[in-house]
């Protein structure tokens, strides 16, 4: 295979607010910088992921894609009598067109379910239809693939459903995980398909499934301007180190309801407030609770957050928690936003060790019992009675610790796979 110079991502981009969604950025980014002259992220349109109910970052407060990069959402193919089908069946057919004109080609779909379904299809077809097809695939299987399809299929008996996601995923050339959880938890749901049915997932995804973590632009996060800081804490009527925060999905898996209740029992809410900042199914339920809390007047919250200011709320937090906890729908498979408060500093980070939010923080975390508000109460006490040379030394610690998550270092490691010779800028 000539070596390849288009890179296609496939994935819920922005304006979705996924930690996978900015892993698809920041590989695209690290992709120009690494020779590749044409990277495409292929996604839906706006107003079907408006529709579908995901939470959604404002979209004024996106950031640009550097040019070089485009982002393609095909419209839908048919009309009503299609009930539904009609925009994956746009994101096939663009597929089709870029892995059948000649240009040697690197598709990375993130999210099995649809996506990399999708480009099993997609290479089918184009190799139906007797065009040159110069393409590798790899695919990489988020936790919720397998929680929220796969699981889900064997728990209903559902065979067919199961084999779909799994056999679509070994058809790729490359396959990866978020992290070694995610890849225990891919060979345990398949080894529960074989014991119904005498197939040979588990033998094949233990054999093939390697492990790439989430890939992080650490730039915006280091060497961050004190006085911009303050600036940006300020416009939000904060001060450095005079509140807790949590940064992420507001859903049901993430804790933030133990959250409130443990920042209410704690002694720090006498000089701190609990800050809150994202969008999700959770949001208005969550919002209610923090009213008829008895610290209802020290509770923020922001929906408004976008991708340029979150690094300074994170490097001003006294703490930052993010409770999370195994559900059926839901499970955190890395931790992503552990990782970005790492590396920008800060609090101590308070977690729970579930999933793979072990690997994300690597020792460099309060780790808590899951459904636990009095031990989120006693953790946030102890991280803002902290004495400031240990928050220091303990931040320099993490910050060393997620610098392996840099989107260069994912990229290099991952392409590795794939390309004949390293990958170089102009290469």
């Amino acid at each position: 295979m000539n070596r390849p110079t288009r890179l296609v991502i496939i994935v819920r981009a922005d304006p979705v607010i996924c930690g996978h969604s900015v892993e698809a950025r920041n590989l695209a980014e690290t992709a120009l910088e690494r020779g590749f002259t044409d990277v495409r992220i292929v996604t839906w349109p706006v107003e079907r992921l408006e529709t579908a109910g995901l939470p959604l970052k404002p979209l004024d407060r996106v950031l640009p894609y550097s040019p070089g990069i485009t982002v393609e959402r095909p419209e839908p193919v048919g009309d009503y009598k299609v009930p539904d089908g009609r925009y994956l069946a746009g994101i096939v057919g663009r597929l089709v067109e870029l892995f059948t004109d000649g240009v040697p080609t690197v598709c990375l779909s993130l999210y099995l379910s649809p996506h990399t379904v999708a480009v099993a299809d997609a290479l089918r077809v184009a190799w139906s239809t007797g065009l040159p097809v110069n393409v590798t695939t790899i695919a990489e299987a988020v936790g919720s693939d397998v929680t929220n399809v796969v699981r889900q299929a064997v728990a209903e008996g559902r065979f067919g459903a199961a084999a779909h996601v799994l056999s679509s995923y070994l058809a790729q050339d490359h396959c990866v995980a978020v992290s070694q959880y995610t890849r225990e938890l891919i060979v345990e749901s398949a080894a529960e398909v074989d014991a119904l049915h005498g197939t040979s997932f588990a033998a094949q995804c233990r054999a093939r499934v390697g492990i790439s973590y989430p890939a992080i632009d650490s730039t915006p996060y280091l060497d961050l301007d004190e006085a911009e800081v303050d600036r940006v804490l300020a416009a939000r009527g904060l001060a450095r180190g005079s509140y807790v925060l949590f940064l992420s999905r507001l859903a049901r898996a993430k804790g933030v309801d133990d959250l409130i209740r443990g920042f209410e029992r704690s002694g720090a809410r006498a000089g701190h407030r609990l800050v809150i900042v994202g969008r999700g199914p959770e949001e208005a339920e969550l919002r209610a609770q923090a009213a008829e809390s008895d610290a209802a007047s020290l509770i923020d919250f922001l929906d408004d957050v976008g991708d340029a200011e979150k690094p300074y709320l994170m490097a001003g937090c006294a703490a930052f928690v993010l409770p999370s906890k195994p559900r059926p729908e839901f499970v955190e498979t890395f931790g992503i936003a552990i990782a970005e408060q790492m590396l920008a500093g800060g609090g101590p980070v308070i977690t729970c060790d579930t999933g793979g939010i072990g690997e994300a923080a690597g020792g460099h975390a309060s780790m808590i019992p899951v459904d636990d508000p009095d031990a989120i109460a006693r953790a946030i006490d102890e991280a803002v009675a902290m004495p400031a040379d240990e928050v220091r030394a303990l931040a320099e610690r993490a910050r060393a610790h997620a610098l392996q998550f840099d989107r260069a270092a994912v990229f290099d490691r991952m392409f590795a796979r794939v390309l004949p010779e390293p990958a170089v800028v102009g290469g």
